[in-house]
């Protein structure tokens, strides 16, 4: 880690420069395509369903026009200052409503992206400095509420965009105060801001907040008295407009309280006692990083104090959560990326890609936004700066280099410690969740699936070992035999290939990263089978005569063949991931295992499923070869750019009967012969 290039100041070489330059030009450029597809979203969605919100306010009958109140239909969900700011805009907002709006809306994340780059804390590497602005700019655009505001046509990033100016772009505490207070007009619970302001020196800032918001929404009450009554006292400072407070996209704790049966009296008092708790005890965190030298730190967390707080915090508002993507948490370089990987997954992707759609775990996946922000605002150690791991955390230990005949591989530094737990869960959920939506995705129509099913059968006559009918049909003459290869395919698909992981995970670290690569990259070839032939299984074929042991008769004159369709891709049959998954298991049970009965058990899985797959009418023969070459393709893959597997120590005398891969084991294993001191595999116990 301490390498010139990554001391703040150092010199940076002129390879590395170039190559830092066209990084930064790289990730400008997707952040480029990401604004452009938002606009093109925004533009190419009918008019009447896009901006919905901004049309409601400010279109030919928006209630901006209107001579009534401006929260009679409960659709305005600003505060009387904001209608006020926005009533100038509605004589052009017809002409210019899609166009000026998404773009000036672009132009606000933009601009909130450098100065959240900017607002970095001090002295930052060469390469931090470069890159900060290209990937802020684009986690912003990626983000759900950027996303959000962009569809409805929302207001919700110049709240953000205020208060970051006013604490980090604008000079003297006065331009500062009025930054924040104009934020607060908009936002009231911004005004947590103000002892943070306080608590950190800014006095005179902290002032100025409460005198500009007292004079916006005096103004809004002089000019719009009836709608100032309205929001402040009748609906509570906004309270119950824009839509249920029990609504998923409410992710404050008074939404959270209603979604779990609380109301009334009981569900008020709560809240409040809540808010207090965490009002108090996150502006604590907020200010002792601020006075840390955390500033953007230090405002995130309020701003996720902020969330958690407000009777409501819809999707468009909740972008304070991202901005605390900037703490560092781990001693280890390999802990420090969960964190952040964690905020951005939250913030980027939809929920049920997040938490397993189980009903015990629905109040985790109603509220993981606010459980983030939560988590940000009481829980989340983060370090601080005088902490010795804040700039230098403890490195990664990494196994020997790999021998290989193909030195032209791009060979990956393999891992040699345990990988942080958190971040592997999060990532094979989402990967996995991405894979879910990418298959069924790939649903092709009904006419190719049965053209290449038939292509597939002729293949098999020719080749004599079109089975598929006579083992199907031996097998439903005798019942336990049937009801074993179903329990087979429902059951063991999923909990034999974890299982194996989880063991590998425990017990062989290094082992464990290889087969997880090669899985992984066997999985995403099968997908391109999936996209580009679609197959009908047996089951699925008229007039063949296959019965489906486990989902029953299918009516063919029906072209989803019923609710299954809706659930998953009934023609993702071509490879068969069911016996790809399995032969997976086999082979890395037969090359890890320490004992023979372990392997061939091992290599029965691969056995017994594909006599499953081809009993209950769900593949073809050559499925299960087309698994087998995606498998191959998998492991091959993973060769190439990670090396040969690392092998654990050979066992001899003096050493224990079962040595875990660990950076010690590798550490002797290299210095056996040599001295045993370990020097080319790192003298840090592993993880």
């Amino acid at each position: 880690m301490a390498t010139e290039q990554s001391r703040p100041g150092g010199a940076v070489g002129a390879g590395a420069a170039a190559r830092l330059g066209t990084v930064r030009a790289v990730l400008w450029l997707v952040a480029a395509i990401l604004a452009v597809r938002q606009v093109a979203v925004v533009l190419s969605t009918p008019k009447g369903e896009r901006l919905t919100d901004l049309e409601t306010w400010v279109g030919p009958s928006g209630v901006l026009h209107v001579n009534g109140s401006l929260y009679d239909s409960t659709r305005f969900t600003g505060t009387p200052f904001g209608g006020l700011v926005l009533k100038p805009l509605t004589r052009t907002a017809e002409q210019a409503l899609g166009w000026g709006w998404t773009f000036g809306t672009l132009l606000l994340v933009v601009a909130l992206g450098l100065v959240a780059a900017r607002a970095l804390p001090q002295p930052v590497s060469r390469r931090t400095a470069l890159l900060a602005a290209p990937v802020a700019v684009t986690l912003l655009m990626l983000s759900l509420p950027v996303r959000n505001t962009l569809y409805l046509g929302q207001t919700s990033i110049i709240p953000v965009l205020l208060v970051l100016a006013g604490c980090f772009a604008v000079r003297g505490e006065r331009a500062s105060g009025v930054c924040v207070g104009l934020a607060a007009a908009l936002q009231p619970t911004v005004l947590l801001f103000v002892p943070l302001l306080w608590f950190t020196g800014r006095k005179r800032a902290a002032a100025t907040t409460g005198v500009t918001f007292a004079g916006a929404t005096a103004l809004a009450w002089a000019a719009m008295p009836h709608d100032s009554y309205t929001y402040w006292v009748h609906h509570l400072a906004g309270v119950g407009l824009g839509g249920r407070a029990d609504d998923l996209a409410n992710q404050s704790m008074h939404g959270t309280l209603l979604r779990l049966g609380l109301e009334g009296p009981l569900e008020i008092a709560v809240f409040f006692a809540l808010a207090a708790a965490v009002a108090v005890l996150g502006m604590r965190r907020a200010i002792h990083y601020a006075r840390d030298g955390q500033l953007l730190l230090a405002v995130a967390i309020t701003g996720c104090v902020v969330v958690a707080v407000s009777p409501t915090s819809w999707k468009h508002q909740l972008l304070w959560v991202l901005l605390a993507v900037v703490g560092r948490v781990g001693r280890k370089a390999s802990s420090r990326y969960v964190w952040p990987v964690a905020v951005v997954l939250v913030m980027t992707l939809p929920a049920k890609m997040m938490v397993p759609n189980m009903g015990a775990l629905h109040p985790v996946r109603d509220n993981v936004v606010l459980l983030a922000a939560l988590a940000a605002a009481l829980v989340v150690p983060f370090l601080s700066r005088t902490s010795e791991y804040y700039r230098t955390p403890i490195p990664t230990e990494y196994a020997p280099k790999a021998e290989t005949r193909f030195s032209w591989a791009p060979l990956l530094r393999r891992v040699a410690t345990r990988p942080n737990l958190l971040l592997e869960l999060l990532l094979i959920r989402v990967t996995y969740a991405a894979y879910q939506r990418t298959r069924l995705g790939a649903t092709g129509s009904r006419v190719a699936a049965e053209d290449h099913a038939g292509q597939v059968l002729s293949v098999e006559r020719a080749l004599f070992i079109d089975i598929e009918h006579w083992f199907n049909h031996a097998v439903v003459q005798v019942g336990w035999l049937r009801s074993f290869f179903d329990f087979y395919y429902t059951s063991f698909h999923f909990v034999v290939p974890l299982s194996v992981l989880g063991i590998l995970y425990w017990r062989r670290p290094a082992d464990y990263r290889w087969a997880r690569t090669a899985i992984g990259f066997t999985t995403v070839l099968a997908l391109v089978g999936f996209f580009f032939y679609p197959l009908a299984p047996p089951r699925l074929m008229p007039g063949l005569g296959i019965i489906d042991t486990i989902h029953g008769v299918q009516d063919f004159s029906r072209p989803d063949y019923g609710k299954l369709t809706e659930l998953t891709n009934q023609y993702a049959a071509m490879p068969s991931l069911h016996f790809g998954w399995s032969l997976w298991c086999g082979l890395t049970i037969a090359l890890v295992a320490p004992k023979v009965w372990m392997k061939v058990l091992g290599l029965m899985h691969p056995f017994f499923t594909v006599l499953a797959i081809v009993a209950t009418g769900n593949h073809w023969v050559l499925d299960a070869v087309g698994g087998a070459a995606v498998v191959g393709a998998g492991f091959g893959l993973t060769y190439l750019l990670t090396g040969p597997r690392t092998k654990a120590p050979r066992k001899g005398r003096g050493e224990p009967r079962e040595q875990p891969l660990t950076t010690d084991g590798l550490a002797t294993a290299v210095g056996r012969g040599g001295g045993g001191d370990g020097k080319d595999g790192g003298g840090r116990g592993g993880a």
